[in-house]
């Protein structure tokens, strides 16, 4: 038996081949030079994660901010030191990095999973709620309500309403949202 020498069927003509691979030069060309322009938002690329810091947002969503206040940043000696049931995890679960004592980390209230500091703010910069491992809400069932009320304060959504269609629409949204 053995490995075919050659394959008929995936043969390809040299100048197809040098063809492609000269497309692939032009377009790497016209990327740098865009990019050196400065014009590479107008174009497309297959980079999924931009390196470009301009993209990223500038101001935390509110969210995040009030869910950094219910996940205080602790040291990981701190939490090792303060856990009775079970092994404290090895590494973070996105940077795959192991905790050492001086890490700064949040633990998560609900799944009680552990990340860097580092590597959970950035998440919850892009305006998500939950854990990046297990997708369970950050904020837990008996704080939801707490946390939707101060998020709708810190939002000033309330101002905005109340200036434009009075205080009955507030009252009606607030009643809609809360049930109170």
């Amino acid at each position: 038996m053995g490995f075919p020498v050659g394959y008929t069927e995936v043969f390809l003509p040299k100048l197809f081949v040098h063809t492609l691979s000269f497309l692939g030069f032009v377009r790497n060309l016209i990327l740098c030079l865009f990019n050196y322009l400065g014009l590479s938002d107008f174009i497309e690329t297959d980079h999924i994660w931009s390196e470009n810091l301009a993209r990223m947002p500038t101001q935390p969503p509110v969210t995040a901010a009030l869910i950094r206040e219910l996940l205080p940043v602790s040291k990981f000696e701190e939490l090792v030191s303060g856990i009775v049931e079970g092994d404290p995890p090895e590494s973070c679960a996105v940077c795959l990095y192991e905790f050492e004592g001086g890490d700064e980390i949040r633990r998560l209230k609900n799944c009680k999973h552990i990340f860097h500091r580092a590597c959970l703010d950035p998440w919850m910069d892009h305006d998500n709620n939950t854990c990046p491992l297990c997708r369970t809400s950050f904020v837990p069932d008996e704080m939801q309500e707490e946390f939707n009320q101060r998020l709708w304060a810190a939002s000033d959504v309330g101002d905005f309403y109340s200036s434009v269609a009075g205080k009955a629409f507030t009252s009606f949204l607030h009643i809609h949202l809360y049930g109170t």
